[in-house]
């Protein structure tokens, strides 16, 4: 075989395989674009349930807050049933892959290392990593927790935020403890066993008027701002796409603000 017939031969097999992975790509947009949301389905919320004020129980153990109402008027908006599970925070990715539940949705935060695993929805509210401390601690700045320790709550955007600045974490007595929740958190550090929490700034409003403003106190430096969003499997296109447009809808008729106001108003 000449050398013009092997170089025409290998030509046409890189068209093939062009059209090949051009056509499979068209096909897999146009079934994502085709795909319909199920609406005989009971879809499920996974959430941490100590999270005030996004989700959280009342005093008679009823579950509520922001982002459980958001939910709920979403689902209606959308024609779909929701169930809501607690889940284990640290394991929320793998239930949602597993399929145990079909969003995370409790004050999640974007990362990149979350946009490899799920697909998100547009972004619904912006958050900051703040420290908190006890209003009579001599702590007010970064610089002065050398050498002392802080609680985190376990595979949290906070404890990430927090062990991304390595020479931050080297001035540490320890390496941060984590708690399941951030509840747990406050705890320690009312009792005295940590010197100050990395924490959602949302929860950690909420907390502090429940618990007393005046006893605690927010440094100005923080670690970070970041944004919320809703997590749902990368191949349920047909659900992001309904949840997104309930989403706008709620911020284009006043729901969303109506919803914010019983939660965040001051």
């Amino acid at each position: 075989m000449n050398k013009k017939l092997i170089a025409l031969l290998t030509l046409c097999l890189l068209l093939l395989a062009g059209c090949g992975k051009e056509n499979a790509a068209a096909t897999d947009e146009k079934a994502g674009a085709d795909a319909v949301l199920d609406t005989e389905k009971t879809y499920v919320v996974g959430l941490d349930d100590t999270f005030a004020p996004m989700g959280f129980r009342d005093e008679s153990g009823e579950l509520i807050g922001f982002d459980v109402e958001l939910a709920r008027d979403a689902a209606k908006r959308m024609g779909i049933e929701l169930d809501f599970q607690p889940v284990d925070w640290t394991m929320k990715e793998q239930e949602l892959e597993s399929g145990n539940i079909d969003f995370i949705w409790n004050g999640y935060s974007i990362t990149p290392e979350r946009e490899e695993m799920v697909a998100f929805s547009e972004p619904y509210m912006d958050n900051r990593q703040i420290i908190v401390t006890q209003n009579d601690s001599p702590v007010n700045s970064k610089a002065d927790l050398a050498g002392k320790r802080i609680a985190v709550q376990g595979e949290s955007s906070a404890l990430k935020a927090v062990m991304e600045d390595a020479a931050f974490v080297d001035t540490l007595a320890e390496v941060p403890v984590e708690y399941a929740t951030n509840v747990e958190c406050f705890k320690d550090v009312e009792a005295g066993r940590s010197d100050a929490l990395v924490v959602d700034e949302v929860l950690a409003r909420y907390y502090m008027k429940e618990n007393g403003e005046e006893n605690y106190k927010v440094l100005d430096e923080n670690f970070g701002e970041e944004r919320y969003a809703v997590g749902m499997r990368k191949d349920d296109v047909a659900l992001k796409s309904a949840l997104d447009q309930a989403m706008k809808e709620q911020k284009e008729d006043g729901t969303y603000d109506k919803i914010y106001a019983t939660y965040f108003a001051k």
